[in-house]
C-alpha cells in the first residue's frame, strides 16, 4: 500500500527540517531536544544533581538533554507507555504514570527522594478533531500538574508542553495557585504553525 499524500508531505517536511537534521548530526533521539535547550537557555531550571521525572518521555530526546546537565549526582527517571532504549544516567519506567502499579515503580526508583523538577512533553494522538485532540491535550496536562502537587518538593519546577485553546485559561490559573513563578514559551524548535507553548512554573509552594 502506498503512502498517503499526507504521510509524503511530513516525511518531506521531516527531510526539510533544520532541526531534524541537528538533532541527528548531535545524536539525539528527536528535534524536541532542541526544545528543551532553548527553554533552558531562558529559564536555566535544570541544574547538576537534581531529581528529575520527564512524563511522555518516549523516544528520549528530553531526557538526553537533562542527563547531560544534571550530570552523575543526579537522579533521572523517565515514564513512559511506550518502551524507550536505554540512556545513560537514566532510569526508564514503561507504564501510565497515574495507575498504581507506575507509581510504586516510581517511589521504589525514587528511594525516598522529592522532585527538584517534572518536565513533560506529552501530546495526545492527534485526530485531527480539534473537539477531541484539545480536551485530551489539556487533561494529560492537568495530570502533570496533578503529579507535581504530589511529588515536588517545595521550591521544585515544572516544565510541560500545553496548547492553546478550551481549558488553557484554567489550567494556568491552577498552576498559578501553587507556583510563584509562571513563563509561557515558544521556543524556535517549535514549530510556528503549531499551537503548542510551553509553560515554565518555578517556586512550587505547598
Amino acid at each position: 500500500m502506498g503512502r498517503s499524500d499526507s504521510s509524503r508531505r511530513w516525511l518531506q517536511r521531516q527531510a526539510q527540517d533544520t532541526y531534524v537534521q541537528r538533532a541527528q548530526q548531535a545524536g539525539y533521539r528527536s528535534r524536541a531536544a532542541y526544545k528543551l535547550l532553548q527553554l533552558q537557555e531562558k529559564d536555566r531550571f535544570l541544574r547538576p544533581g537534581q531529581t528529575i521525572v520527564d512524563l511522555g518521555a518516549a523516544p528520549g530526546g528530553w531526557l538526553q538533554v537533562a542527563a547531560k546537565i544534571i550530570g552523575t549526582s543526579g537522579t533521572l527517571i523517565g515514564l513512559d507507555q511506550l518502551p524507550i532504549d536505554p540512556i545513560p544516567g537514566a532510569t526508564l519506567i514503561q507504564g501510565d504514570f497515574h495507575t498504581a502499579e507506575t507509581m510504586q515503580q516510581l517511589t521504589a526508583a525514587l528511594a525516598g527522594q522529592s522532585l527538584d523538577l517534572v518536565i513533560s512533553d506529552m501530546a495526545p494522538n492527534i485526530s485531527g478533531v480539534s473537539a477531541v485532540d484539545q480536551p485530551r491535550a489539556m487533561y494529560l496536562c492537568e495530570l502533570a500538574l496533578d503529579f507535581c502537587q504530589q511529588h515536588l518538593a517545595p521550591g521544585g519546577s515544572m516544565v510541560i508542553k500545553l496548547f492553546q485553546g478550551e481549558g488553557f485559561d484554567a489550567l494556568l490559573q491552577a498552576t498559578r495557585s501553587c507556583f510563584r513563578q509562571i513563563k509561557l514559551r515558544k521556543p524556535d524548535a517549535s514549530r510556528a504553525r503549531s499551537r503548542e507553548l510551553y509553560l515554565v512554573a518555578k517556586d512550587y509552594y505547598v
